[in-house]
Formats: structure tokens, C-alpha cells, sequence
């Protein structure tokens, strides 16, 4: 003897669940009808429809969902790499609470997860020579991206690369930029 299909169990065993909890709709956006229904009422029926061999439900696959969901995954890892990548290249705790929404004791976890030191105190400024190379590196950097002042998601992006190759915490450098963004020196 064969066993019961399984995805009838777990159809009927949803069904049973959104009736349960008064989730009539549910049942009927399934398949069910107001007879199949009230069978589901009868607990010998229940068995019946349970145990059964064959299969009396099909699944479809909703692909623009999936599709949908299946991206969502990938923003999460990008954003987690993106939180992380900023924690290294020395990111205020502000910065990302504005952009990713963290909290300080989220961005303290995230920072002891990773192995990076407690910050103490403020990070030094810029040097006049560091001051004038990140201009310069800044504005080319705007050029050759097609970043307009307002982007600051595409500003966020460019501050993490100048942050790398200029050695230079990354909240210093976002600060300097949005000083000079603010002063109207674009």
C-alpha cells in the first residue's frame, strides 16, 4: 500500500489551520467550495481526503513573487555587506542609522561581530594636504560617475571608495563632502 500524498496533508492540514482561526477566505481563495467545506467539519472526511493516494490538489508557482522575493535576499546580503563594509572603512554609527536604519546597539553589535575596536572620541580632521587630494579625487570621482550633490546614495558609494584609497575614515570624508555640498562648492 502506497502512503498518503504529502501535499494533500498539508493542504488539508492548512485548511483545517485558516478555519481554525476563522481564515474562511483563505480556504476559498485555495479551491475550496462552501460543500468541501463544511466535509472538512467531519473528522472521518478529514481522514478520507488526509490519507489519500492520489493527489487532489496542485500546486502553481506565482513566478513574479518568487522572482520578487528571490531579489529580496539579494538586497539583504548587499545591504549587510554594504552596513559592514562601512563599520571597516570607519562609518559613524549616525551615518548608518541614516541610510540603513540600525540602532546604536544594532551598529555595536555589528562592530563587535566584526571584530573592530570601541571607538572612542571623535576621528581627527583632514590635514591641508588630505583636504586638497580629496577635493580633487572628490570632484573627479563626481565627474567620471555622473553624481549630482543630491545622489547621496551614489554620494555614499563614492565616499566608501574614497574612504579605501585614501586611507582616511569614511565619516571624515563624508564630512568634509557634505560641508563642501552644504557651502554650495560642488
Amino acid at each position: 500500500m502506497s502512503a498518503p500524498h504529502p501535499l494533500n496533508q498539508a493542504v488539508i492540514a492548512q485548511a483545517l489551520h485558516d478555519l481554525r482561526n476563522g481564515q474562511l477566505r483563505r480556504c476559498k481563495a485555495m479551491g475550496f467550495g462552501e460543500e468541501e467545506l463544511d466535509a472538512l467539519k467531519h473528522p472521518a472526511l478529514v481522514s478520507v481526503l488526509a490519507n489519500a493516494n492520489v493527489s487532489w490538489c496542485s500546486v502553481s508557482v506565482n513566478r513574479d513573487v518568487l522572482k520578487r522575493l528571490l531579489t529580496q535576499v539579494d538586497d539583504v546580503e548587499k545591504e549587510i555587506a554594504t552596513v559592514d563594509r562601512m563599520l571597516k572603512l570607519g562609518s559613524s554609527t549616525e551615518m548608518i542609522s541614516k541610510f540603513f536604519g540600525l540602532t546604536h546597539q544594532e551598529v555595536a553589535l555589528r562592530r563587535n561581530i566584526l571584530g573592530l575596536p570601541k571607538r572612542r572620541g571623535r576621528y581627527p580632521v583632514l590635514d591641508e594636504a588630505q583636504d586638497v587630494a580629496l577635493w580633487r579625487q572628490w570632484q573627479a570621482g563626481m565627474k567620471e560617475r555622473g553624481i549630482t550633490p543630491g545622489d547621496e546614495t551614489e554620494m555614499l558609494a563614492l565616499t566608501m571608495d574614497l574612504a579605501e584609497s585614501m586611507a582616511v575614515p569614511m565619516s571624515v570624508i563624508w564630512a568634509a563632502i557634505r560641508s563642501w555640498i552644504e557651502q554650495g562648492q560642488v
